[in-house]
């Protein structure tokens, strides 16, 4: 069994190394440069040296199409492996996952004859999976396909705690410019931020903390500057960490040099925490895809934790 994601789910490269983990890429048009987002550092790397700034709220963002999803399966994925699943952002806020499932239906109708070419023999199953989240909040239904299949679960089996897990995921955003984010909201038609928020918040240095849930998006606390924001959040992810998570996993991104997380407030906190309860800390640079959507310099945080009401 394998897994397939799309590249704006983060995760570090080294995770996605050592679990064999295919990427459908996205394509990211900022005026005439365009940069494949495939999780690649040397391209996450090549797009912040650019320094586009503000630039990038106008930039188009092509995900894969239905005719890439196919060709990455019957090209490769149906001759590796025997069931992939493949697992998305959320289909509220991206067309991959109508892509996929549109793709899955031609993959299913020829994979025999691409198998049978190569000496395969047996059923090949695709799976698709929502994850109902954004960012590192895709995170935690991803580490919990790694760990199931370790585990040699059934297919059945792991597309019911797949689905428990997305629908059980919490994504947490912390924006650096709300300008920027207003900017690219309006290109998008999203009226969340709206102009007198991000001329007041910016006047004043407050930051929505936002949070993804079930596929829905939207602010549940305001913080008094960056650091504190990033110190507000970690230290709330420490005590979800201590309460207890439904995948020993949290995720962080951020849209900038990795480096600069650990010297954030809060995150040694965090880090203890995850420590002692002997949760992996996974800390990844943020898909480009996500930098044109949310502004250089944010952070996302993931973890998957029982029904409870945030508190900041």
């Amino acid at each position: 069994m394998g897994l397939a994601i799309d590249a704006s789910c983060d995760l570090p490269q080294t995770f996605l190394q050592e679990h064999n983990i295919a990427v459908m890429p996205i394509t990211v048009r900022v005026d005439d440069e365009v940069f494949l987002d495939d999780r690649s550092q040397v391209e996450i790397h090549r797009f912040l040296d650019r320094k586009l700034g503000d630039r990038s709220h106008s930039a188009e963002t092509e995900p894969c199409t239905v005719e890439d999803v196919q060709r990455l399966f019957l090209d490769k994925l149906v001759l590796e492996q025997d069931c992939v699943f493949c697992l998305t952002i959320t289909a509220t806020r991206s067309p991959i996952n109508d892509h996929v499932i549109k793709a899955s239906f031609a993959v299913l109708k020829n994979y025999r004859g691409v198998r049978e070419k190569n000496g395969l023999t047996g059923p090949f199953l695709m799976r698709v999976i929502d994850t109902r989240n954004l960012f590192a909040g895709a995170a935690p239904t991803i580490v919990e396909a790694t760990r199931l299949i370790a585990a040699g679960e059934a297919p059945a089996a792991i597309r019911e705690r797949l689905t428990h897990i997305a629908n059980n995921s919490y994504g947490y955003m912390l924006p650096r410019d709300l300008y920027y984010l207003r900017a690219r909201a309006k290109k998008k038609g999203d009226r969340s931020v709206g102009l007198f928020s991000a001329v007041l918040g910016s006047a004043l240095d407050i930051k929505p903390l936002l949070r993804g849930y079930r596929g829905e998006t939207g602010p549940v606390g305001k913080v008094r500057g960056f650091e504190h924001g990033a110190e507000t959040l970690f230290n709330y992810a420490a005590e979800r960490v201590q309460a207890g998570l439904l995948v020993p996993a949290v995720c962080i991104s951020y849209g900038g040099e990795l480096s600069e997380v650990a010297k954030m407030p809060g995150y040694d906190k965090l880090r203890a925490a995850c420590e002692e309860a002997g949760v992996a800390l996974l800390e990844s640079p943020m898909s480009i895809t996500g930098m044109v959507n949310v502004g250089e310099g944010a952070i996302t945080l993931g973890f998957a934790a029982e029904e409870h009401v945030a508190d900041f």
